[in-house]
């Protein structure tokens, strides 16, 4: 990942309003990317060792989400935190991941091409820890503050009951922040945790509309409902710009070339020419695209 390392200091003015305001928050922070502004962000946490059913609602959460304009925050860890990821990527939104070692180490190391789509997708890579920190356990635990302080609300999937997701259930109660659990099936390993955190008073939720509606109040000052008709509209506006492209072009385009044409940011392409491919309007052929025959 060739960006540069950034740096910023708790007194710095874009330093993430909601970290600041927690207990403990980093002195200073590392990054790649972008940082959180103004933005809601929900983290979606959980087990390494995730269930194919716990994945699938892991990305499916976060894909609606996201798709509600809500920014995803997780731990680019294997299980759970992976399929957050990736969930908010689909759906074209923003994601960030907070390290429990160097921002210029990828742990696990299969998840560098994940991590370069969180940046190329204008995301951030943070941690707290000095760039060449190698992966120690208590660093994964010690991050986990992090994740929860720069959320209004923490989503638990497949929590065990010594899974470090507890700990950042724990952070976000200490920072006033909404807890909410996703059940599952009683006496399986992968919920212990989480319906102990049930029995303690953590909101139940089985969907994004479940979680969206609790926490309608707190993101109401966000006015997602405005900025998603904004979004709509500008979306339609690219598909149209780009079936216009190249229903004028004399031979079939390359996405590299749809790009430099319309000006359009390479993922915003990538993403309507999946929809407009997948509903009938275009069609693939060797790389290349033209309107369907």
């Amino acid at each position: 990942m060739p960006l540069p390392i950034k740096k910023i200091s708790l007194a710095d003015k874009i330093y993430p309003t909601l970290l600041k305001e927690v207990k403990g928050a980093p002195q200073e922070l590392y990054y790649l990317g972008h940082l959180p502004q103004n933005e809601p962000l929900i983290a979606i946490v959980g087990t390494r060792k995730a269930t194919n059913d716990g994945l699938a609602v892991a990305k499916t959460i976060s894909y609606d989400l996201a798709q509600a304009g809500i920014t995803i925050v997780s731990g680019l860890a294997l299980g759970i935190d992976a399929a957050a990821h990736e969930g908010a990527l689909a759906a074209g939104g923003r994601t960030f991941a907070v390290l429990g070692n160097g921002v210029d180490i990828v742990y696990p190391h299969s998840h560098y091409n994940l991590a370069q789509k969180i940046l190329n997708q204008n995301g951030g890579i943070l941690s707290e820890y000095l760039p060449g920190t190698p992966p120690m356990p208590h660093q994964f635990l010690e991050r986990n503050r992090i994740v929860s302080g720069l959320s209004l609300a923490v989503i638990v999937l497949e929590a065990p009951i010594d899974s470090g997701a507890l700990v950042t259930a724990k952070h976000a109660l200490d920072q006033g922040r909404e807890v909410f659990v996703v059940p599952g099936r009683a006496g399986h390993q992968n919920y212990e945790g989480s319906h102990m955190l049930l029995r303690n008073g953590a909101r139940i939720v089985t969907s994004a509309k479940d979680v969206l509606e609790d926490l309608a109040e707190t993101l109401a000052p966000y006015n997602l409902a405005a900025k998603n008709e904004t979004k709509k509209a500008a979306q339609d506006e690219a598909s149209l710009l780009i079936l216009e492209t190249i229903k004028n072009s004399a031979e079939p385009l390359h996405v590299d070339k749809l790009v430099e044409i319309t000006k359009l940011d390479p993922n915003v392409v990538t993403q309507k020419l999946t929809f407009l491919t997948l509903d009938g309007f275009i069609e693939e052929s060797n790389g290349k695209f033209r309107i369907h025959q």
